[in-house]
């Protein structure tokens, strides 16, 4: 595996420099060693994710936002259920993004986000995002160019004033290739237990997979910034996926580095309890 400090950097799409998904080959499994230490290192992480957002959550001081976005099959709740299972329901959001409703179509499209951002203490996982105003719009037209092009300036400064605020922002692109996402779409058709998961509209977005795929380089492009910068994932393999976002956060904590609070207005060495 690579080493601690650079273990993010190698994800990571350079600010302000053009990213082409073609550089990034969704089955690269060199990050790691092998399967089976990947796999452990993903319960370790977790264990570790969890010690920290108790911090996080006592601290009550800084905020984490995980932004997880991907194509169908891509992975987004597994990735969820490895890396976040482990924490308690306190102090851990999860929000999933669907098609808006009549109520969030008539605000702006960042309100309903805006909604969902964590609170001070709180880790906040987002299931598809803001994004999706830039790529699912964007590839079936349902705003005007003009108007999607000034929603990546747009999004870099809400962005950039959730940091200037408190929150960190971790955001990943689980970069399947289409064949690897045929092949999960027909292990949904013919496994019972996972067809619920299947949606026959799934079948339009694959045709336009060279549609969406360029609207991931434009938006990795143009909204990759020092202070939230796109991570880029491997997500042919689950274990890859799963292993590196998990070292990822849990750095990430680590370097936030929050503290339990010290008692205030009282000394734990006169407390007496009878």
């Amino acid at each position: 595996m690579a080493d601690n400090k650079s273990f993010a950097q190698q994800f990571i799409a350079t600010p302000g420099k053009p990213f082409k998904l073609s550089k990034c080959d969704p089955r690269d499994a060199s990050a790691f060693r092998d399967k089976d230490e990947a796999k452990a290192d993903i319960e370790q992480d977790a264990l570790k994710i969890d010690a920290l957002q108790n911090r996080l959550y006592a601290e009550d001081k800084h905020a984490l936002l995980v932004v997880l976005q991907g194509i169908d099959c891509s992975g987004k709740d597994g990735t969820v259920r490895a890396v976040f299972n482990t924490c308690g329901p306190i102090g851990v959001t999860n929000t999933s993004f669907k098609g808006p409703t009549p109520l969030e179509l008539a605000h702006d499209y960042l309100w309903r986000v805006h909604q969902a951002v964590p609170a001070k203490g709180f880790i906040g996982v987002f299931n598809r995002s803001h994004y999706e105003d830039v790529l699912v719009v964007k590839v079936k037209k349902l705003a005007s160019p003009e108007a999607i092009e000034k929603r990546y300036d747009e999004i870099n400064h809400f962005e950039k004033m959730l940091s200037n605020n408190g929150t960190r922002i971790l955001k990943f692109m689980l970069n399947i290739s289409k064949d690897e996402q045929a092949e999960r779409l027909r292990d949904r058709v013919a496994t019972p237990e996972k067809r619920w998961k299947f949606n026959p509209a799934d079948l339009e977005d694959r045709a336009l997979w060279d549609d969406y795929m360029a609207a991931y380089e434009t938006a990795i492009t143009r909204c990759s910034t020092d202070h939230a910068p796109w991570h880029v994932i491997p997500a042919d393999r689950n274990w890859v996926r799963n292993a590196a976002i998990a070292r990822i956060v849990r750095e990430t904590l680590e370097e936030m580095n929050p503290q339990f609070p010290e008692p205030k207005g009282w000394d734990p060495a006169n407390v007496k309890i009878t």
